[in-house]
């Protein structure tokens, strides 16, 4: 089911590309596709991933790596996620965990998942995630490496974790009998400096008044871009959004823009179809102009030696660490960017989401920027009522135009 999803996927967006039909939104889904393709392929060597874990490393060991969350997404875009979180519930799953990982555990029962050849677990940025690891090792009867990540970016915890990502590629290649080719882990970290350098420019340019982005463009980039980092087709991909945002904004220094407000939107973007993003552009003026994820927290890193920034990188997160790095972090962001209101899709089960809620209100309202908390299933349409959250949004947005 899914392997063909992603194949057909993959089709009709190589189809609309090379008839000029194409977007530079069409090239980030079309990179989706081929690393679904690759994950359900029965070819490639799978590793499935807490969120930070170093992609860029993995793909330099011949290794296709994937946050587990990434499947629930997709079950979301196809409209299944919902029938699969049921089937937690029949064997007992708390409903109160993150759906994200009840659908990933659900696609497992259901044979939806692909079975992989080893697992990387971590500590950050949840609990959730790193159980659905553990229980996915024990229905594989697959091993899994855990990488513990310190909270703070102290010397010596930089050096604990650069020891493990260490072990962590000892680990891999005696599972997949491939041993290190130090070449392709120093391409693959020169390459993901370069798609550093490219994002940073890409924020940047977000952060224009008027902002040259729509409110669905950058929608999950940061953290999805992480998958396609060290590799050239993510060097690719980051470029053309780059230069498409250029020429953008060229237009809108020429043309002008219907830029009215900006708005900041805190955690994940609701991953099936829904009216938000057009109805805030279309009936208000408000622009999507940042997401929490999508900012660069850490420096480059060394080629040579790349243990120690592939862990500051990782510690540099601000999911890690206490609620008060996420705060500051979203109080930056309102500011450069100069937003006007943010929302927050309070996800059903997730303890980021609705755990610091409180102390992001308050701390976002401290600098004038006030926010909408929406109580919300990110990935369940079953549960998204449509009336409901179109009433709250046209209400603060009219009270943010009052």
């Amino acid at each position: 089911m899914m392997k063909e999803y992603f194949e057909e996927l993959e089709n009709g967006l190589q189809t609309a590309i090379d008839n000029n039909q194409g977007s530079i939104r069409m090239l980030y889904s079309l990179e989706i596709a081929r690393l679904g393709k690759r994950l359900y392929s029965g070819e490639d060597k799978v590793a499935w991933c807490g969120i930070i874990a170093p992609f860029d490393l993995l793909s330099a060991l011949d290794v296709t790596s994937c946050f587990v969350e990434f499947i629930g997404a997709m079950m979301a875009a196809t409209n299944v996620a919902g029938d699969l979180i049921e089937e937690t519930n029949h064997i007992g799953y708390s409903s109160d965990s993150c759906s994200y990982h009840r659908a990933v555990m659900g696609a497992t029962m259901k044979e939806l998942m692909p079975k992989p050849e080893l697992l990387i677990g971590t500590t950050c940025p949840c609990s959730g995630g790193l159980a659905v690891i553990e229980n996915l090792a024990a229905h594989f009867e697959k091993s899994f490496y855990l990488l513990q990540i310190p909270q703070d970016q102290a010397p010596k915890n930089v050096r604990y974790l650069a020891d493990q990502m260490r072990e962590m590629v000892s680990f891999v290649t005696k599972i997949t009998g491939i041993p290190m080719d130090t070449e392709k882990v120093k391409f693959a970290m020169e390459t993901s400096n370069k798609i550093r350098e490219v994002l940073i420019e890409i924020f940047n340019l977000a952060k224009q008044v008027p902002s040259p982005v729509t409110g669905k463009d950058l929608s999950n980039f940061g953290i999805v871009m992480a998958l396609f980092s060290g590799t050239e087709s993510g060097l690719a991909l980051a470029e053309a959004f780059r230069d498409e945002l250029k020429q953008r904004s060229q237009n809108l220094t020429a043309s002008g823009s219907n830029e009215k407000f900006r708005l900041l939107w805190i955690q994940n973007r609701i991953q099936f179809k829904n009216p938000i993003e057009k109805l805030l552009e279309d009936q208000y003026g408000a622009k999507i102009v940042i997401d929490e994820l999508n900012d660069v927290t850490w420096g480059a890193v060394d080629p040579d030696d790349p243990y120690e920034g592939l862990a500051s990188r990782a510690i540099s997160i601000p999911f890690n660490g206490p609620a008060q790095n996420r705060v500051q972090h979203l109080q930056r962001l309102a500011e450069e960017y100069q937003v006007h209101g943010a929302i927050n899709p309070c996800n059903w089960g997730c303890r980021q989401g609705t755990g610091s809620r409180g102390l992001i209100e308050a701390s976002l309202k401290e600098i004038g920027v006030p926010v909408l908390n929406l109580e919300v299933d990110c990935i369940d349409h079953k549960k998204f009522t449509e009336g409901q959250f179109r009433t709250r949004v046209e209400a603060f947005m009219e009270m943010m135009d009052s």
